[in-house]
């Protein structure tokens, strides 16, 4: 082995193990955007394995006669601090993008890691590097899937922070192609909002349904909401207004707004959390399922069936990504 393979070897486990710290702080603070508790569980589980990978990372480092500097830790805690503070003024995409262009870099460093080692006959690293190269390998599948979830509309495994909702609504109405969907349901709304019923109710979650809902219609909580989208919709359909009529539909959709009887699954607000399960389980569309999760937040608020929802949903995902 030379010299110059030996440094090789050395710099490239310094730079995994950089990137390792920054993944395990990264997968700290997306625990906090976990959906539900099996996400959060696995988010947990998967933060640890990165740290207990840094450790194997340093320990292999010290066998091929370098040593970690006390700076690596810091440098990997700030750079997961800058990206997740950045990444605030973009939409969740974005991050989860960033997120999985991180896993490719592990990925490819890993596997060039083992060539040097199979080279420099270091044995342990071959194997470090192939358990690295298993590990970031799924990481990589399960972010795909996420971003499939996102893709299609959700619910997705990881949910947008306040602020990555906020520039994911106003990315989709920079990108709106046609205006007229906006003031189309602005119209219909104030119209409601301006007979004597619907007088002191307040709907402002509208413009982010009409530039998109990728992301969910902020929930606005006031005691008129419901009925307030509800006769929008009905004065948008008397009108012939069918693209308003739809937008306003999607909104009542998306923040569990519709009536049981409108729902995709018969009978559904009668049905035991087994049923539901079942029941969730059955959809074939993703807007299906989403429908029914945000009725179920909004209503009975059974974790076990947004669990099961959010899992078919990933299986979806999964079938239209290839993953």
């Amino acid at each position: 082995m030379t010299d110059t393979t030996l440094a090789k070897i050395q710099e490239q486990l310094r730079i995994l193990l950089q990137l390792t710290q920054t993944e395990a702080q990264i997968a700290q603070t997306r625990v906090g955007q976990a959906r539900t508790d099996a996400v959060r569980r696995e988010l947990t589980e998967n933060g640890r394995n990165a740290e207990e990978r840094a450790r194997r990372i340093a320990d292999a480092l010290r066998e091929v006669g370098g040593f970690p500097d006390v700076v690596t830790p810091v440098v990997g805690r700030v750079t997961a601090f800058v990206k997740t503070s950045l990444e605030q003024v973009e939409p969740l995409s974005e991050a989860l993008l960033q997120d999985l262009q991180l896993e490719h870099q592990l990925v490819d460093r890993a596997r060039y890691l083992k060539v040097l080692a199979t080279a420099a006959d270091r044995g342990a690293v071959v194997r470090l590097a192939d358990r690295l190269v298993e590990a970031h390998t799924a990481t990589e599948a399960w972010l795909t899937t996420v971003l499939a979830e996102e893709a299609l509309g959700g619910p997705a495994a990881l949910t947008s922070t306040p602020l990555q909702r906020v520039a994911g609504a106003a990315t989709r109405v920079v990108n709106l192609p046609n205006r007229v969907a906006v003031q189309g349901v602005n119209r219909y709304v104030n119209t409601v909002q301006r007979t004597a019923e619907q007088a002191r109710t307040r709907v402002t979650v509208l413009g982010e349904r009409a530039a998109g809902f990728a992301d969910g219609a902020r929930e606005v909580i006031t005691s008129g909401r419901d009925a307030s989208l509800q006769r929008a919709e009905r004065v948008a359909k008397r009108d012939g207004n069918a693209e308003a009529a739809q937008a306003l539909h999607e909104t009542r959709s998306q923040v569990g707004a519709l009536d049981a009887s409108e729902l995709p699954v018969k009978g559904y607000e009668s049905l035991s959390t087994t049923d539901a399960i079942a029941a969730v389980k059955k959809l074939t569309q993703v807007e299906d399922v989403r429908t029914i999760v945000a009725f179920e937040e909004s209503h009975k608020a059974r974790s076990s069936v947004v669990s099961a929802a959010q899992t078919r949903v990933a299986a979806i995902a999964k079938q239209v990504a290839g993953v």
